[in-house]
């Protein structure tokens, strides 16, 4: 049963039964189970029941002349996309794989390429039908239960069962997308130029060659993309080209081998700036064309760091955490850089921010990597930045107060029966929340976190 639910990143459910959304538990403490595309811990719940959302996936109902769509909240966004693409409209924000369910997208207030145009998942939902152990079933919008419809929205899933959504799409009249591809020699190219791109273009992100040294440091491809006005109108997905058979006993994603894919990826992209028109399953989900993917991180499984700094210490923040990862010899090999604008989110504790946000990722290699997260941690807490809590599973308390000032207003609006494995170890698992989340405010009160460095310190190359 444990291997039932497991995150992306390795994580496991230890001791837990699998229960559906009809049979919502009485007794005990459970956790609503999207389809495990979290990469850390905030989607299981050990010693407890999980409530397996995906039973319940249906469109209800499509307004085509008005873009909304209500379905139930196991329903994957490849669903979504499938059933609006046609009739011109689109998600408005997608994560980087269409197989998360829409109430994980609500509950991890997912992010996409075009933050900085229109913000997180959670700006596009209308309402919410949340069912309670305490008080039934309840409808949530920004006019009703609006406290718990601001906790559900980046609430990771401990408010209650997310039943029912009504989201608003944008308008698309085709699913293609003009990509624009500029290759940059180093990373101060990206920052040069990335506010501009943000102005340009919808979407905007930018890969990193996290192995590159001198002169070439932080090299890449900005890539932005917009929706083509001919091309194809379909929302569906092409067929994966492979899938990884198995986990290997050691990652080659590592060393000489990471290396050579980083060199070859970057000279993929022609000098200067291309342009071409690609299906939109190959702009947003590039991963989704290889199952299984995640086996080749090894048999500990994948851990994830994703951090935002504020605007003024981005150059020198993502510098800092690039040449962290050097430091302790981990490479990583999926290194993602965007920036967040200034939209803001309805939800309470939701991760995007204006600043800019690095993604990186290594394969576990036990206590080696745990040092490394938990110094990307302090460079980002000391940067005033924040940390992601859904892409990791060993995030500590200081860190995730200093990053959520507000968490205990989710903890007291928290479900008593809804726990998860992350909320255990970062808050507490009180039956009644106000003492633990009191505890912890007192915490995070205590706890100092540096003023972002000088202007001068951070030009001495040192931060």
């Amino acid at each position: 049963m444990s291997e039932r639910f497991r995150s992306w990143g390795g994580a496991t459910a230890r001791n837990t039964v699998a229960i559906g959304p009809d049979e919502f538990p009485t007794g005990g403490t459970a956790l609503p189970f999207g389809n495990g595309c979290s990469y850390g811990d905030s989607c299981l719940h050990s010693n407890g029941a999980m409530i397996e959302s995906r039973r319940a996936d249906r469109i209800l109902s499509f307004d085509r002349e008005t873009g909304i769509l209500r379905c139930e909240a196991g329903a994957l966004l490849s669903d979504v996309i499938a059933h609006a693409a046609p009739t011109g409209w689109f998600p408005p924000v997608l994560p980087g794989t269409q197989f998360v369910t829409v109430g994980g997208a609500i509950a991890n207030d997912i992010h996409g390429k075009n933050h900085h145009r229109r913000g997180t998942f959670g700006c596009h939902v209308e309402e919410i039908v949340l069912k309670r152990s305490d008080r039934g079933r309840l409808v949530c919008s920004r006019s009703e239960n609006v406290d718990l419809f601001a906790a559900t929205i980046s609430g990771m899933g401990l408010t209650g069962l997310i039943e029912k959504v009504t989201l608003r799409l944008m308008p698309a009249v085709f699913s293609d997308i003009v990509e624009t591809t500029t290759r940059f020699h180093r990373l101060e190219d990206y920052f040069d130029c990335a506010e501009e791109a943000d102005a340009q273009h919808e979407y905007a992100v930018a890969w990193i060659d996290s192995l590159a040294t001198g002169r070439h440091f932080g090299r890449g491809h900005l890539i932005c993309g917009d929706h083509a006005n001919v091309g194809s109108k379909s929302g569906k997905s092409r067929p994966p080209i492979t899938s990884v058979p198995f986990t290997p006993p050691i990652s080659p994603l590592m060393g000489p081998a990471l290396k050579a894919f980083n060199e070859t990826y970057y000279r993929k992209a022609k000098p200067g700036t291309t342009t071409r028109t690609v299906p939109f399953d190959g702009f947003f989900f590039p991963l989704d064309r290889v199952g299984r993917w995640n086996r080749l991180y090894g048999p500990r499984g994948l851990c994830q760091h994703q951090g935002v700094l504020p605007d003024n210490a981005g150059r020198d923040g993502v510098r800092a955490l690039i040449e962290c990862a050097h430091a302790h010899g981990q490479g990583s090999f999926l290194t993602v850089l965007k920036r967040f604008g200034a939209v803001e989110s309805p939800g309470l504790t939701s991760f995007p921010r204006p600043g800019y946000t690095l993604t990186l990722d290594f394969p576990d290699r036990g206590e080696k990597t745990l040092k490394l997260l938990a110094e990307l941690d302090r460079i980002t807490i000391e940067a005033g930045g924040a940390v992601n809590p859904y892409k990791q599973h060993r995030m500590s308390p200081e860190t995730f107060a200093t990053s959520y000032p507000r968490f205990a207003e989710l903890d007291a609006l928290r479900d008593p029966a809804m726990m998860s494995d992350f909320w255990l170890r970062t808050v507490g698992g009180a039956s009644n929340s106000t003492t633990t989340a009191e505890k912890r405010t007192a915490e995070h009160h205590a706890f100092t976190v540096p003023k972002v460095p000088s202007p001068a310190f951070a030009q001495s190359g040192r931060f």
